[in-house]
């Protein structure tokens, strides 16, 4: 049972430390008469009312109300007498029960002082006057000060005030300072001791934080540590995986769920034995020997390299890391940087190709791409020391690429000697060469010395070699292979450092095969091969070198030609030109020469050249057949019979009449503009024409 019953408290200092104690002698009693429990409230608190120092600390004050509760089989008549006893004036006159008082007074204040001794922390009390009363052992520990030498000294005495602060007087409580005191870390709690609104001292702990505080800046070492660890793993390609030692996967990082295409809930938690009982992770956990290398397949298609390591502590297996990489991804990555490398090395090529060649090649004209591919091979040719064989028919300017090579390489300073073995009878050649010594053969009245000797620290540059014969290309062998030979008729074998440049307009791989040429000297001389273009298949070049040729030979000739018509050019670009550069140089030579006006016309190029076209043929075809028609038709049309010069006046003056100029006039007529212009002059027709250019 429990019951309850309100009680007002009459005594004039309310419950204090020895009313207290008679309360709890009276409490004591009446739970072992009545085997009852007694409970006292004061506003929410509530507190066993045998407990002495819980009673003192509810701080009931005269004329306070208290709830008096009790608990057992019986309860009216406890409750009625208990209640009766704290409204009474607690006056006790018989000398046991004070006895029995003073023995409860004194064993509290045993079991407090005990409690205080036995504290964690620092406990110092204080009187009103800030004098110590209380020093307990881990205060003379934290403190470095024994107990005897503290009580009954001002705190100030023991504790520096700029290290303790100032006591509180406002009646206020301070919790957790932190403060330094005696070089020691402390954490500290004030409160005052308040009667009647009165301070009458106050309660100082603290607890020693040194340690603790060690520990949170270790700790946040850790966190810190940890959170970088966690950013590195996370930052990493490589898939990452922890098991434990039970198997159950511990941790797994963002890369990891990537490379093998899982969700982290499929993965964490998940015990290696059941979902791969084979696996390499399941082999490492139960053997210890770690794997490296090792190419996994997995079920999804995801191909991997896996290396996996068991963590082991004092020699115990504890888990198990993983770490693989994806060679799906690295072989992507593989083929896309050979695709980058490839277009890389593409670039640079055309980078070299359209840059501007040396200027040792400013005499080969053309910016085709063929001739661009050939002058990027010669410039890097000339760079070298190798033996460079230029291919290519007559005219293409064979000549020109080896001079460059010549002048853009290390043996610009020395001599280039210019051989044309075609040139030079077969029995001449060799002597031509390698020179002779006096006497060596009829008509040798002195010493000679050959082109590799001139050219020595040079170049020598052997044109038209597929013509030498079999004889001269053994010798021509060796001096390529030992760079030496012997005069003829002569014993001295002379050392040279030459270079080597050779050309031809022959197919050496035919000649070759059919024998006309040496095996063993044709892979001496192709070391550097460079490819030289016939005119007709870089035809975008023409306009460049005819506008070349135009002004280098017009000033040349002292002569005024501007340039030429669009149809003559397209006449050259036509053209098949059989003898390439050199045959259009020659040609130009030959108009520029014969002209008469500013402009070349189509009128002043040779028959041959227009006639190669068969547009221009079928062109010509159908205008002489319509000239033809018109002139028969006015004959026929007229009843009189002229002379032939009037007929050749009215033609002319009639043509001149409807194109409007000498030039078009004579492409109807067939004949040049010059003609038709000498015809008007003979015949007087004084009309006012245009040229047309």
């Amino acid at each position: 049972m429990r019951d309850s019953v309100k009680v007002i408290i009459k005594n004039e200092k309310g419950i204090h430390a020895r009313v207290a104690a008679i309360v709890v002698h009276k409490v004591d009693e009446l739970e072992k008469k009545y085997n009852v429990q007694f409970f006292i409230y004061k506003n929410t608190k509530k507190v066993p009312a045998k407990s002495l120092m819980p009673l003192v600390l509810l701080k009931i004050k005269q004329n306070e109300e208290i709830l008096l509760e009790a608990v057992g089989d019986r309860v009216k008549e406890p409750l009625g007498e208990m209640g009766a006893f704290l409204q009474s004036d607690f006056n006790i006159s018989d000398e046991s029960t004070i006895s029995q008082v003073d023995n409860i007074i004194h064993d509290n204040t045993i079991a407090w002082e005990q409690i205080f001794e036995s504290l964690a922390n620092g406990l110092i009390v204080l009187d009103e006057n800030d004098i110590i009363t209380v020093f307990n052992p881990m205060a003379e520990k934290i403190l470095n000060v024994k107990a005897n030498e503290a009580i009954g000294k001002n705190i100030y005495e023991i504790i520096p005030k700029e290290e303790m602060g100032i006591i509180c007087n406002n009646g206020k409580s301070k919790i957790g300072l932190r403060k330094e005191i005696n070089n020691t870390i402390v954490l500290l709690n004030e409160t005052p001791i308040l009667i009647e609104g009165n301070r009458k001292g106050s309660v100082i702990s603290f607890q020693d934080i040194s340690n603790i505080e060690k520990l949170t800046g270790e700790l946040k070492e850790v966190k810190e540590l940890k959170e970088r660890l966690q950013l590195v793993l996370d930052s990493v390609q490589d898939g990452i995986c922890v098991i434990d030692k039970e198997g159950y996967v511990t941790y797994a990082n963002e890369a990891y769920y990537k490379i093998l295409k899982e969700e982290p809930e499929k993965v964490i938690g998940v015990n290696i034995s059941h979902t791969s009982p084979n696996g390499l992770r399941q082999q490492v956990l139960l053997s210890g020997n770690n794997k490296r290398g090792v190419i996994v397949k997995k079920p999804n298609g995801v191909v991997m390299a896996a290396d996996v390591s068991a963590i082991k502590v004092y020699g115990e297996i504890r888990g198990v890391v993983s770490v693989v990489k994806d060679l799906t991804q690295i072989r992507k990555l593989y083929k896309n940087l050979n695709e980058i490398t490839a277009k890389a090395e593409y670039l640079e090529e055309e980078l070299f190709r359209t840059k501007k060649p040396n200027e040792a090649f400013k005499k080969f004209i053309g910016n085709s791409g063929k001739v661009r591919d050939a002058l990027a091979i010669a410039t890097k040719a000339a760079k070298s020391y190798s033996t460079v064989l230029i291919r290519g028919e007559s005219g293409t300017g064979k000549e020109l690429i080896a001079e460059g090579i010549h002048f853009a390489s290390s043996c610009a300073d020395g001599p280039f000697i210019r051989v044309n073995c075609a040139a030079i009878p077969s029995n001449l050649l060799e002597s031509e060469l390698f020179g002779h010594e006096k006497g060596s053969f009829t008509g040798a009245i002195k010493r000679k010395l050959g082109k590799f000797e001139l050219a020595n620290k040079g170049t020598i540059f052997l044109d038209e070699i597929g013509e030498t014969d079999k004889s001269m290309q053994a010798k021509l062998l060796r001096v390529l292979q030992e760079r030496e030979f012997q005069r003829v008729g002569g014993e001295e074998t002379i050392k040279i450092n030459v270079r080597i440049i050779a050309a031809t307009n022959r197919n050496l791989e035919d000649m070759v095969k059919r024998g006309d040429f040496r095996e063993d000297l044709y892979y001496r001389l192709n070391v550097i091969p460079i490819f030289l273009p016939p005119l007709r298949e870089r035809k975008q070049d023409i306009p460049i070198l005819v506008e070349y040729f135009i002004e280098k030979i017009s000033r040349e000739m002292k002569k005024d030609i501007n340039g030429i018509s669009n149809k003559a050019l397209d006449t050259f670009i036509k053209y098949k030109w059989p003898g390439n550069v050199r045959e259009l140089e020659n040609l130009i030579e030959r108009v520029v020469a014969l002209s008469e006006d500013e402009y070349i016309e189509n009128e002043d190029l040779p028959i041959y050249i227009k006639q190669d076209n068969s547009d221009d043929k079928l062109e010509n075809l159908n205008n002489v057949k319509e000239k033809k028609n018109n002139i028969k038709s006015e004959i026929e049309n007229s009843e009189e019979i002229l002379k032939l010069s009037d007929y050749e006046k009215i033609i002319i003056e009639k043509a001149l009449k409807k194109y409007g100029s000498y030039n078009a006039a004579a492409k109807v007529l067939g004949v040049t503009h010059k003609t038709v212009a000498a015809k008007a002059r003979k015949y007087g027709i004084q009309k006012v024409i245009s040229w047309e250019k």
